[in-house]
């Protein structure tokens, strides 16, 4: 079985704070650690109730500090919104606190909608289309190149692999050319995921990085003891999906009985689109879906994200896809 990792947004439960999500996103973190996963990322949210991972280098720190054998890093850093010589010094940072343990996955996205992106920037003179040379700049940091007028200190010198992170076919082709790793949002925005594989692979150049395609595939699992619990766990996330899409973003709600039953038919049809590439049931429901996900897709590895509203529903998981990873 391909190597299995760690997808976390530190959810901020209904009736809970970002503090109370910072101890549980560690708590997983060092779950995950004792259950072999590979690899523990964080991504960059802004403005969203549910999601405490704004200060995403921040929690990287938190739970580095707090493992010893798990790589962590960021799934991703939304790179419009900095310029890239800070986060060359703060991964640079992470990196000299944390060696060998630290990954960067980069996005072009804003991760927030267009006023909470300005209210970041103070404006949108940043593009999105200078994503390409923003990361060139970034690695050229980290390289301690001579063609730059500044040094990133610390971060020149030190080695940080640099991911492409991407939902369409701009970042393959830019994670291709580059000769870098590729991880795609397969568990929230699958449409383009099978064109996206065939266009890295088929493109790809091998750089100082990297000799060969590896590709990391987004995966949504909800496991648990029963089939029934599973998909009564699952109802957290679907009604996020559905509020943050109707312009209602909140807080992680508990599952509800009956939730798919009760939408109408553009919810419901919505849902099953973004929501595609994910594994619902007992451990050999998710373990057959798993596998049927796997051998369409043949990722190098699978990025694992589960949110769950209660934590300890949560673990439980985690756990269960573990052991569906160790027994192959």
């Amino acid at each position: 079985m391909i190597p299995f990792s760690i997808l976390d947004l530190s959810p901020i439960a209904e009736g809970s704070d970002a503090a109370t999500s910072f101890q549980r996103s560690l708590d997983l973190a060092q779950h995950g650690e004792r259950w072999g996963y590979n690899r523990f990322w964080l991504a960059e949210h802004h403005g969203m109730p549910g999601i405490a991972s704004a200060a995403t280098a921040v929690l990287i720190g938190h739970v580095a500090a707090g493992t010893s054998r798990i790589r962590v890093g960021a799934g991703g850093i939304m790179l419009p919104n900095h310029s890239p010589l800070v986060i060359a010094e703060q991964f640079g940072t992470l990196e000299a606190l944390h060696p060998g343990r630290i990954d960067l996955g980069l996005g072009r996205a804003p991760g927030s909608d267009q006023t909470t992106a300005r209210a970041l920037r103070r404006n949108l003179a940043s593009d999105a289309d200078e994503f390409p040379q923003d990361v060139v700049e970034l690695m050229d940091y980290f390289a301690g190149s001579t063609r730059r007028p500044v040094q990133a200190v610390p971060g020149a010198g030190l080695d940080v692999p640099v991911w492409i992170l991407g939902s369409s076919l701009f970042g393959a082709q830019l994670a291709a050319h580059l000769g870098l790793p590729y991880a795609f949002a397969s568990h929230f925005a699958p449409q383009m995921m099978m064109q996206a594989i065939d266009m890295y692979r088929s493109n790809f150049r091998p750089s100082e990085q990297l000799d060969k395609p590896y590709i990391m595939l987004g995966f949504n699992v909800f496991a648990a003891d029963t089939d029934e619990e599973a998909h009564f766990l699952a109802t957290s996330m679907q009604q996020a999906f559905v509020n943050l899409r109707t312009g209602r973003p909140t807080k992680l709600k508990p599952p509800v009985s009956g939730y798919l039953e009760a939408l109408d038919l553009p919810e419901r049809m919505m849902l099953d689109s973004v929501l595609s590439c994910s594994a619902i049931g007992s451990r050999v429901t998710v373990a057959h879906q798993l596998r049927a996900f796997i051998e369409k897709t043949k990722p190098d590895e699978l990025m694992i994200t589960s949110q769950i509203y209660d934590h300890a529903a949560r673990l439980r998981a985690y756990e269960i896809t573990a052991d569906i990873q160790r027994a192959g």
